[in-house]
């Protein structure tokens, strides 16, 4: 194990270790005990947050912060860090207990974006916040270059929609929870009153809440399946 993680830190991450250890933890999944890598991911997910806001408020310097924030809320979303631990072929590396080997958590988008946030902050503690910068920078660079127009977030564009309708915002409920600790999966409803309801399932309440909003939105806006979910003011 020290040296597949000694490894991927050098070669996937640009770093050369100086303690192994942070990093090990960091692909230690609590089924394995209490030294897993929830405390890094604490870390992680807030230098994520301040490298992606300071690198979009450098790159897109003529957008208004609504648009900034939209990007932003796409390039920090568990989803997001998943994608980015999959690039990196995480998950083979990822520790876990036998009954979450059994459940396939190493694939489960929560688990794999939790420890990419965790590397993260132990890539912070180990080299500071230039050698996290450099990594996230590195890892993220494709993403922002293929967002073009700022996203638009399916839960805001639903907002959007029942204000524009002079309707009552959004309400979400969670109606169901399924699924080992780890690996949870959550049915969400969400419903607009006098516009119509929608339920979908995500591996995390704000994955279900988006696939839901997704869900209502093309019902009450046919013309955005064949478009897309693309940015663009609702009508």
């Amino acid at each position: 194990m020290n040296a597949d993680a000694a490894a991927f830190v050098r070669d996937q991450l640009g770093h050369q270790p100086k303690d192994l250890a942070a990093f090990e933890r960091a692909l230690t999944h609590s089924s394995l005990g209490k030294d897993s890598y929830e405390r890094l991911e604490f870390l992680g997910d807030r230098v994520l947050g301040l490298v992606v806001a300071r690198w979009l408020f450098e790159r897109f310097g003529n957008e208004p912060e609504g648009n900034l924030s939209r990007r932003f809320n796409a390039l920090v979303a568990r989803e997001t860090c998943a994608e980015v631990g999959r690039a990196l072929g995480l998950p083979p590396l990822i520790r876990l207990g036998r009954q979450a080997r059994e459940d396939h958590a190493s694939q489960s988008d929560n688990v794999i974006g939790d420890v990419v946030e965790a590397l993260i902050g132990a890539l912070m503690l180990d080299g500071g916040l230039d050698a996290a910068d450099a990594f996230i920078r590195r890892a993220w660079a494709p993403l922002i270059e293929s967002q073009g127009a700022a996203p638009h977030h399916p839960k805001s564009a639903l907002q959007e929609l029942a204000a524009a309708r002079n309707l009552k915002p959004p309400a979400y409920e969670i109606i169901a929870r399924t699924g080992a600790h780890h690996a949870p999966r959550f049915t969400v409803r969400v419903a607009i009153k006098g516009a119509g309801e929608a339920e979908a399932e995500g591996a995390s309440k704000q994955e279900a809440e988006t696939a839901a909003a997704t869900a209502l939105l093309e019902h009450l806006l046919p013309s955005r399946r064949a478009g897309g979910a693309g940015g663009g003011p609702v009508q």
